[in-house]
């Protein structure tokens, strides 16, 4: 008998606990739902909105000079605008800059369009005309924004000046030593849905921590960095963000297939990773400069993968070369 009453202790505790389980879930599901309508309603656009495809994209300019630098975001990065603003602080007296935001970012919509590397570098090049970017640009790419950047290269050679690699994958690193994969399943969109990720966003100490790698964007305002979160929140789950990161080995090869060493200037600029060697990538990044007939490589000391976060007046300096070549 006495069995039998603890298993109905059990199985009420265990109903009971269940359904706080789900009260708190279906709680955090609202928190989450009604916090995203809210931010959404603060969170408009630093530049213009443009229609690609039936769909808005974003493009930040500004600026002055003869030559434009177009600045490529690297993966996940949710807001561009922000992320690339000590480069484009510095380099506005000296030529005009565009920041655009790939469908899923920033402020650009999301799409449905499949994420393969030419969709995505037909996108870039129609926002650049219809905002009235005019050649030639000198591209700025950051991480995985390299790819696109090359594609727009070889589709469209004729407008581009030179390129400037910001600790950027080659199209051989993303082919030859990564894997198709995706962005934190089931567990992950759990707890984004759910409120908990946004809950611990409000802890100076674990909003530091996600900006460490980002050197806690230290030269940006606290204006832009509060537009960093809310942006982080926004964009956390997207599904042309993970399209693009599983996508991208098929996007490299894509990239591969169409290689030929382009006759301007590359500047293939990489980080020491605060002095923790990676040899795998330190190859890569040594035979990125095949890419170029004019080609030169910089590793830039006391860096993280964000670089342009650590010394944006060395990477402002050498994206002035090659404006001024």
């Amino acid at each position: 008998m006495k069995v039998k009453k603890w298993r109905k202790r059990l199985g009420k505790l265990g109903i009971g606990g269940l359904l706080v389980i789900l009260v708190l879930l279906g709680s955090g599901v609202i928190y989450e739902q009604v916090s995203v309508r809210q931010d959404l309603q603060t969170y408009t656009p630093s530049g213009k909105l443009y229609k690609v495809n039936g769909q808005n994209m974003h493009v930040f300019t500004g600026g002055q000079g003869d030559v434009t630098v177009v600045f490529a975001s690297g993966w996940g990065t949710a807001n561009p605008y922000v992320d690339f603003y000590p480069l484009y602080d510095k380099l506005a007296a000296h030529a005009k800059f565009a920041v655009y935001d790939r469908f899923g970012y920033g402020y650009s919509d999301t799409t449905d369009k499949q994420r393969d590397i030419d969709t995505i570098t037909n996108e870039i090049h129609e926002l650049l005309q219809v905002s009235g970017q005019k050649p030639p640009y000198l591209f700025a790419a950051h991480s995985l924004g390299s790819l696109e950047t090359l594609r727009f290269a070889q589709k469209y050679q004729d407008e581009v000046k030179g390129i400037v690699m910001l600790d950027s994958g080659s199209p051989e690193y993303y082919y030859d030593d990564t894997e198709n994969v995706g962005n934190g399943g089931f567990m992950n969109k759990l707890l984004i849905h759910t409120g908990v990720i946004r809950m611990l966003m409000h802890s100076d100490s674990v909003i530091e921590s996600s900006r460490a790698i980002r050197n806690g964007l230290k030269f940006v305002p606290d204006e832009l960095k509060a537009i960093d979160l809310k942006a982080s929140l926004l964009k956390l789950e997207n599904a042309n963000i993970d399209a693009e990161l599983r996508q991208s080995r098929a996007n490299a090869k894509v990239v591969l297939d169409h290689k030929q060493p382009f006759p301007f200037p590359i500047t293939v600029l990489t980080s020491d990773y605060l002095g923790v060697s990676n040899d795998v990538w330190n190859k890569y990044e040594a035979e990125f400069t095949s890419w170029s007939l004019q080609a030169k490589q910089l590793v830039i000391k006391d860096t993280e993968h964000y670089i342009h976060q650590y010394r944006p007046d060395l990477i402002a300096d050498e994206i002035l070369a090659l404006v001024k070549r």
